[in-house]
């Protein structure tokens, strides 16, 4: 079976045959496969970054609505929301740090602990934790 023959593009030579990819680039079982960014690391940064700045400000907005719909929210449940919410701040600037994914897991989990001060705080700690550990998958499957 034969190839159909396809019309060179405007700006090829036609006299030169066209580009294949180089033999010996596709990566073998020992190796790890290339994702296609231009600098994977800065985008998975970028990643945990976005989720963290929209933890923040999920936070930051929720207070008032719950205090109007679910009632009791005291000063230490208000106090531990906006804590949260500069901690997830504080981390989105420094994830160019190791550590601050580890951080970042933490928060999730004082999140989750919010649960015992309001439960709004729990649905919205289960909702960023599933959020985040699909930004560590993707982390996980780019980097390697």
């Amino acid at each position: 079976m034969t190839t159909p023959e396809r019309e060179p593009h405007a700006t090829e030579d036609p006299t030169r045959p066209p580009a294949e990819a180089p033999v010996g680039e596709e990566p073998t079982a020992g190796q790890p496969r290339r994702s296609g960014l231009r600098n994977p690391e800065r985008a998975v940064r970028g990643l945990g970054a976005g989720t963290l700045s929209l933890e923040a400000l999920v936070l930051l907005l929720a207070i008032q609505p719950i205090r109007v719909v679910g009632g009791d929210l005291g000063g230490a449940a208000i106090g531990a929301v906006v804590a949260l919410a500069v901690a997830a701040v504080v981390l989105a600037g420094m994830m160019r740090r190791p550590w601050a994914w580890n951080a970042g897991t933490v928060l999730q989990g004082l999140l989750l602990l919010g649960g015992l001060l309001h439960w709004s705080l729990l649905g919205l700690g289960i909702i960023f934790a599933l959020v985040w550990a699909y930004a560590l998958h993707v982390r996980r499957v780019i980097l390697g």
